[in-house]
């Protein structure tokens, strides 16, 4: 048994005979949060991880300034089974209310773009807030604590571990999903589920990186390091943003965004010029600038290595007085419409985080309770709740977090 390492003084050894009014399994964002607002309201919480520190995803948040939350989070910014499932919970705990908890604690914060809100400081600000939290709430944390098992016992649900077994009224699991393997994510949570006969939606990577084969994976690979705005569309779904090239495929913004709805097999279509009507700049510099080389012109709207490697593909090249009209019309369709099927993604080792999970239509979306297993919670990314790039995934560990709080 260990706790934080910049606060185990302020813990003593775990008495193992101890029942507890709430156990919290995952000391992460969410469980963090459930853990001080039920301390808080007088229960008796213990909180169990086998990570070696606490808010290991937060500390690499927003590359390590955590992204907290998005001024815009509803949900239509969210991906789930049951979509209007967050909406009790974003609505009882909303994007203000954790910037009122980051002002109260004087944590200093900024708006990057599209609502996006980052720490002025660095992460652990973050979870120091969370941890100290746990602390004035009287909530006891433990870390390193591998479960073994869990069982019921008439009413009660007991937790054992390799130092020992607990018990309590309301086990919350807040266990994360299968994404950042290394930063200790397991499917435990989902493993939970089943054993409890709750349904989980197939889990599959999210926010990770596309990779292509063959000739598109050459070209990517050309045009490693390569950045440039685009808007990226599947199915009904678009984003516009930064895209970035890389030797395994495509990664940037906007393709972590669309890699939540891409499955394998499928299609994605490409902008690369989503600000500007590229045939009629095209056909306007033709009038005003006959002389200018098309490569040259493309190079204007394209970083230049793009803009030399698509005429290369595109087999048509030279002043434009002798570009047809019909060709500048091909040219800019295939750059506004460039059609990809990836070959897959980055997997959960490259993904922030997991789409699917314990299935929310088997859930209350008020106290975020099992419905047919009293006592039994499930918050944060366990559950079939993906949120979009941009914070809206901490907002909703904190809102989920929270209404489980308040319900235990």
């Amino acid at each position: 048994m260990c706790v934080n390492d910049h606060a185990s003084e302020d813990f003593q050894p775990l008495t193992r005979t101890v029942d507890w009014d709430v156990i919290i399994l995952g000391a992460g964002a969410s469980g963090l949060m459930c853990a001080t607002v039920a301390g808080r309201r007088g229960r008796r919480v213990l909180v169990l991880d086998h990570a070696r520190r606490v808010g290991e995803k937060i500390h690499v948040s927003g590359g390590g300034r955590c992204n907290f939350t998005n001024l815009h989070a509803d949900a239509s910014h969210y991906i789930s089974s049951l979509p209007a499932f967050v909406t009790p919970a974003l609505s009882a705990f909303t994007p203000h209310d954790i910037l009122q908890w980051m002002k109260r604690h004087g944590i200093g914060y900024h708006e990057k773009k599209l609502g996006q809100m980052f720490c002025d400081q660095s992460s652990v600000a973050v979870v120091d807030m969370l941890f100290k939290g746990c602390q004035r709430a009287g909530v006891r944390v433990g870390l390193h604590e591998e479960i073994v098992r869990i069982n019921t016992d008439n009413d009660r649900y007991v937790v054992t571990t390799r130092h020992g077994a607990w018990s309590t009224h309301a086990l919350v699991v807040a266990l994360g999903g299968r994404s950042m393997p290394k930063l200790g994510a397991t499917p435990l949570g989902y493993a939970i589920a089943r054993q409890f006969g709750v349904p989980v939606v197939a889990p599959r990577p999210g926010l990770t990186p596309l990779s292509c084969s063959g000739e598109m994976r050459t070209l990517c690979q050309a045009l490693t390091g390569v950045s440039l705005p685009v808007t990226v569309q599947h199915g009904e779904v678009s984003f516009t943003d930064d895209l970035l090239f890389t030797h395994r495929g495509m990664s940037g913004p906007v393709v972590l965004q669309i890699s939540s709805f891409w499955r394998t097999g499928e299609e994605i279509c490409l902008d690369l010029t989503p600000d500007i009507d590229l045939l009629a700049r095209l056909k306007q510099s033709k009038e005003q600038e006959p002389t200018v080389a098309l490569r040259t012109l493309l190079s204007r709207f394209l970083p230049r290595r793009l803009a030399l490697l698509w005429l290369e593909r595109f087999g048509r090249d030279g002043r434009m007085g002798e570009i047809s009209d019909r060709d500048l019309r091909l040219l800019a369709d295939s750059l506004r419409h460039w059609v990809i099927t990836p070959s897959g993604t980055g997997g959960y080792e490259r993904a922030e985080v997991t789409v699917g999970g314990v299935d929310t239509r088997a859930m209350d979306p008020v106290t975020l309770a099992c419905r047919t297993h009293p006592g039994l919670f499930f918050i944060g990314e366990v559950l079939d709740v993906t949120g979009w790039l941009g914070g809206y995934n901490l907002q909703w560990a904190w809102s989920s977090g929270h209404a489980a709080g308040l319900a235990v």
